[in-house]
């Protein structure tokens, strides 16, 4: 597969894994695409621990489906990230980002302007949206045949400190590249993100993992292979619009936005659902 091709495709897995082991073979070829990563002065400051047992992912998988439900009823969830929400199409074109809530029950559709409201909280926690999301954000961790914790050097991550940038944008370049080698692999990936949201349930998942004092845990990922057909949940979205280059690239100076390359290039085809 071409590198072009592989990034165009990369997208992130909402819905179930299938059920199969990731082999050893696609485990290793996975962290070894990560530590080809680059980094300031060759630091390599990511460490990464690979989880397997059912027990250890069942757990992490309870600890991400309670957070969630709590974070998004007590209404932190949708406060904190509503300037990346959308409801239409219309609002998606018009914005070119954020997270298109294409996929509702029918009873809800009607009150995605509420969204935001007390009144609107309320009617989803009536209607027990969060649990809901809760229960099937737990379903599809604890389905997932692979979790990756990835950490920092503390002797390099240190806030508010240059090498703490260094280290963050090095496990990002890594991380990209542990997504780009899912593509190639007929894998996906996703951010365990809700444990983050809620205060002390980080720190659960910190001991399970037996996280050293000398490492900073900083993002779980459940990974595995996809199947042919992709199920989408009860409650899903789709963020594949991008900005116009002209929207992010400027020439020469900040004044200067890029002209002409608005139109993608031939062979760039639509972007997936991410």
């Amino acid at each position: 597969m071409e590198l072009l091709d592989a990034i165009r495709r990369r997208k992130t897995t909402n819905g179930p894994f299938l059920p199969d082991p990731v082999s050893e073979e696609h485990q290793r070829i996975l962290l070894e695409a990560a530590g080809r990563a680059p980094s300031q002065l060759n630091s390599q400051p990511w460490r990464f621990v690979v989880i397997e047992n059912r027990d250890t992912i069942d757990k992490i998988a309870r600890i991400s489906g309670e957070s969630m439900t709590e974070a998004m009823s007590n209404g932190t969830f949708f406060e904190r990230y509503k300037p990346y929400f959308r409801f239409s199409q219309a609002e998606m074109e018009e914005k070119r980002s954020g997270m298109l809530f294409d996929k509702l029950p029918a009873a809800l559709r009607p009150f995605t302007s509420q969204v935001f409201t007390k009144r609107g909280q309320k009617l989803m926690n009536t209607f027990g949206v969060p649990k809901t999301l809760g229960e099937e954000n737990h379903k599809l961790v604890g389905g997932s045949p692979l979790l990756l914790g990835v950490m920092l050097d503390r002797s390099e991550y240190r806030p508010g400190q240059l090498s703490s940038f260094y280290s963050v944008f090095s496990m990002g370049a890594a991380m990209e590249n542990v997504w780009l080698t899912t593509v190639e692999l007929g894998m996906g990936i996703q951010f365990i993100s809700f444990p983050m949201e809620v205060p002390g349930r980080w720190d659960e998942i910190n001991a399970l993992l037996r996280v050293p004092d000398d490492l900073e845990l900083m993002a779980v990922y459940r990974l595995g292979y996809l199947p042919p057909e992709q199920r989408r949940p009860a409650i899903d979205w789709s963020s594949h619009q991008r900005k116009l280059v002209s929207q992010y690239v400027f020439r020469e100076n900040c004044d200067e936005p890029q002209q002409g390359w608005d139109s993608p290039p031939p062979g760039a085809g639509a972007p997936p659902r991410d």
